[in-house]
């Protein structure tokens, strides 16, 4: 665990070398602290599973794809890097899924441990997500059908390196219904042959990603046309995937 410790802390001060080092440390442990953490027991695991339907690979990459995919980036990323050097874009892009990845890991152990902690019935934790997915899902629907006409000319700053913390990784890449969705998936599959594969998912979506950001000033002008017309269909897939979790959810209650 040291040897461990002392690796992140050298990466981290590659990636972030203004980064204050009392923060390193304090996340350095953290993390170290959730690594050396016992997950849920098994009992509690196959119980929390039998109580809600499994999702098969090919629904939870759909999930997950729609939430943390490159879909919702390529607008905002191509106005941070707007007027900026093809090793600045790489340097944001790089940083932006470096920090998100952790962002990830960390919320998986976080989010296994809080529902071993709280006893938060598994069925409670999925309406959640569902709740969160839907709402957000029908806000970006409902904005397609409000004018435009006032418009707020936003002020472009110059880009910094910062920004692929703050607006890039957070919010932008990870959200908080994209968490929610990783946890419960995470928690309905107490095997780590399940964990291992949702885990491979994630890696493929930070990976093709980063190749969407690196690509962004290339593809921008067919996205530009594209990206309204993909943002109304999976509008609407998106309000149906809460929606089902939402049904879902309440079947295992014993609500439906």
């Amino acid at each position: 665990m040291y040897q461990i410790r002392q690796f992140l802390k050298k990466e981290w001060g590659r990636l972030c070398p203004g980064c204050h080092n009392s923060l390193v440390v304090a996340l350095i442990v953290g993390i170290g602290c959730l690594l050396d953490a016992n997950s849920v027991s098994a009992a509690d695991a196959v119980a929390s599973q039998e109580s809600i339907p499994q999702f098969p690979v090919a629904q939870i990459f759909t999930f997950l794809f729609l939430m943390l995919g490159p879909f919702k980036i390529i607008g905002p990323f191509a106005k941070i890097t707007k007027g900026a050097d093809a090793t600045f874009t790489y340097r944001i892009a790089l940083r932006s899924i470096v920090f998100s990845s952790l962002a990830l890991l960390l919320a998986a152990f976080l989010g296994e441990r809080i529902l071993s902690s709280y006893g938060i019935p598994l069925p409670v934790l999925a309406l959640s997500a569902g709740i969160i997915l839907f709402l957000v899902a029908l806000q970006g629907v409902l904005q397609q059908f409000t004018p435009h006409g006032e418009s707020t000319a936003a002020t472009a700053s110059k880009p910094n390196i910062n920004m692929a913390l703050m607006p890039l990784a957070f919010p932008t890449i990870v959200t908080p219904y994209g968490i929610a969705t990783l946890v419960v998936f995470l928690a309905l599959s107490p095997d780590m042959h399940g964990q291992l594969t949702i885990g491979a998912i994630v890696l493929a979506i930070m990976l093709l990603n980063l190749i969407v950001m690196i690509m962004t000033r290339h593809i921008l002008p067919v996205m530009g046309i594209l990206l309204p017309i993909l943002g109304a269909v999976l509008g609407i897939v998106q309000v149906s995937l809460g929606l089902q979790i939402i049904n879902n959810s309440l079947r295992a209650l014993g609500v439906l």
